[in-house]
């Protein structure tokens, strides 16, 4: 294998830049007509056949032995039981990593509100939680738990009464460190179920799983096509891309320590896209450098240097003036301050899902255990989106209390615009509450 990389060198001088930055991070997350079609078949599936639509597609698809549903459920006590099977060091770390994102979404939490005008009228907002969630894991070797801990905890911060998760075990391969994640976050129920079967059984419900009101979490493209199809039924998180990474450098870091930056989304799939933004033209050579020295070391180097290759970039900019610039247009998923003084050009970054400050702020610790979400907007939606928090898990509802002055004096207001819209019964309806004044009329 050939471990040696010919990652895309860009320079903002360049007149033709933005048309080949535009090529570089364009991506397309759109199903072919065939998935499509398969996925519409399998969601009619479950909604017709329900638990047995399940476990048919469970034996076809994931090579499982499932004679009845029962032999999807997972109990409170089997969840328990992976955390006896896990080292103690994985468990410490489970643990820790669990507090930490707890803390933090701890203060995300919103509380209803409300105010009270001089007439006596009420406004507020009464701040609900969602009555269950819905959360997919994909299964197997590419296991995440990593994610459990984001997707649930949440969930349980937000007020949720119950958290279901799904979660294939192909094969029969069940991972413990999965299982264990999903006992520290409080998760209520598990199924054994996948693809895009679980995500239909998750959002209409079968015999035995119950319907949700949100579905989060990350899968395949069977997954992310089921997901945009029960959207409106249910809520999703959103239609995750390629995991991505931008580095701000002003030239001063180890050039290895970005280098395995890079590489550190590179790994996730072949999709995904690392790139480097620095001023400096000699650094931007000593990262390529790193880069080639360090890929045959990596135990995913055939992903990564195709990732690198395919999608990855260092760009070159006249200042860090422009490199912010850059940084605004790609709107990344991940975007490392890799400068001396980060906080000085924070207020610069208008657009990134998670932004790391400083030399020493690896993107992994995010993914891990530094407490914010690692479920963040990609493709560019961080333009518009924000991470995955507790507040996806709270719908909220306004309240309106009129007192009999308010209602009046609010009256005359909605008749105006009513009639205006020629909504009589509107205008009527305002009307009936408007109280003469004191001379009859």
């Amino acid at each position: 294998m050939t471990t040696s990389t010919a990652i895309a060198r860009l320079n903002a001088a360049d007149p033709d830049f933005a048309r080949h930055l535009d090529h570089l991070l364009s991506w397309e997350s759109v199903s072919d007509d065939t998935v499509n079609q398969r996925v519409l078949d399998i969601i009619k599936a479950v909604r017709e056949r329900g638990d047995a639509a399940l476990v048919e597609f469970t034996q076809r698809f994931d090579g499982v032995d499932a004679k009845s549903i029962d032999d999807l459920i997972l109990g409170r006590e089997r969840l328990e039981l992976a955390l006896t099977r896990i080292t103690q060091a994985q468990r410490e770390a489970l643990e820790k990593a669990a507090s930490r994102v707890r803390n933090y979404h701890e203060r995300q939490k919103q509380d209803s509100w409300s105010y009270t005008e001089a007439d006596g009228t009420v406004l507020g907002q009464k701040v609900t939680p969602l009555d269950r969630a819905g959360l997919y894991v994909p299964g197997g070797k590419a296991s995440y738990p990593s994610s459990v801990l984001m997707n649930a905890i949440p969930a349980k911060v937000a007020g949720v009464g119950e958290v279901v998760m799904v979660v294939p075990t192909p094969r029969g391969e069940v991972n413990e460190l999965v299982l264990a994640a999903a006992c520290i976050a409080g998760v209520d129920r598990v199924f054994t179920i996948g693809g895009a079967q679980a995500v239909a059984a998750l959002a209409y419900g079968t015999e035995s799983v119950p319907q949700v009101d949100k579905v989060v979490g990350p899968g395949n493209i069977y997954v992310a096509t089921a997901k945009r199809h029960v959207f409106g039924q249910v809520g999703i998180d959103m239609i995750a891309g390629p995991s991505e990474i931008l580095v701000v450098c002003d030239g001063q870091t180890d050039p290895d320590w970005i280098a395995m930056d890079l590489f550190s989304q590179a790994e996730h799939d072949e999709d995904a896209q690392s790139i480097l933004v620095s001023p400096d033209a000699a650094f931007l050579d000593k990262v390529a450098a790193s880069i080639d020295k360090l890929l045959p070391t990596m135990e995913r180097a055939e992903i990564i240097k195709t990732s690198i290759n395919g999608r990855g970039a260092l760009i070159q900019v006249r200042d860090m003036q422009q490199a912010m610039e850059v940084a605004n247009r790609i709107a990344p998923e991940h975007l490392e301050l890799s400068v001396a003084d980060p906080q000085a050009w924070l207020p610069q970054i208008r657009h990134a899902g998670a932004i790391f400050m400083g030399r020493h702020t690896s993107e992994a610790l995010g993914d891990y255990c530094a407490g914010p979400n690692h479920v963040l907007p990609t493709s560019g939606t961080a333009r518009f989106s924000s991470p995955l928090g507790v507040y996806d898990f709270q719908k909220r509802s306004s309240i309106i209390y009129c007192s009999e002055q308010g209602a009046s004096e609010l009256g005359h207001t909605a008749s105006i615009l009513a009639r205006g819209e020629s909504l009589t019964a509107h205008a009527r309806s305002a009307e009936y509450r408007i109280v003469a004044d004191k001379k009859g009329n």
